[in-house]
């Protein structure tokens, strides 16, 4: 049952960030709001922990405020926004991206260190690979024009 649900909003993930994916400027859009809300629910909700309220006040709180000011206030209330924006953050398939980072995630699979952990050296190192690499690109590029120019003779 669990690896059905898990299946199921890993296909949804996949839909929807390969729709939103040709939609750049909807998907910043739509990623950027949820972040902020996420941060801003982040910090009113831990205030509300700093100052005392344990989790069933806010839900009380939260009950209260859908009977008596309507849905809108309580789909902002803060505690309630958390839930929402991770659930979407995690269907458009943001929520890791954001909060960890693309280039940290590939250097963990890649079991390279971070940047902050590598000595000159390598650093230096690495940049004189990138170098050789776009040099032997530009010399491939060169060969494929006139490759181009021989064949249209």
């Amino acid at each position: 049952m669990i690896r059905f649900i898990i299946r199921y909003f890993d296909k949804l993930e996949d839909k929807v960030r390969s729709r939103l994916s040709h939609r750049s400027i909807l998907y910043a859009l739509i990623g950027g709001s949820l972040t902020v809300m996420f941060w801003r629910a982040i910090w009113h909700t831990s205030d509300k922990i700093m100052y005392g309220e344990n989790f069933s006040d806010m839900f009380n709180e939260a009950s209260i405020i859908l009977k008596t000011n309507g849905f809108w206030s309580f789909f902002f209330y803060e505690p309630i926004t958390l839930i929402w924006t991770i659930i979407f953050l995690l269907i458009t398939g943001l929520f890791v991206s954001i909060m960890i980072g693309d280039r940290i995630i590939l250097s963990g699979i890649k079991h390279e260190k971070r940047v902050d952990e590598k000595t000159e050296e390598e650093i230096k190192k690495e940049e004189e690979e990138i170098k050789n690499i776009m040099q032997k690109i530009s010399t491939i590029a060169g060969d494929l024009k006139e490759v181009k120019e021989l064949l249209k003779k």
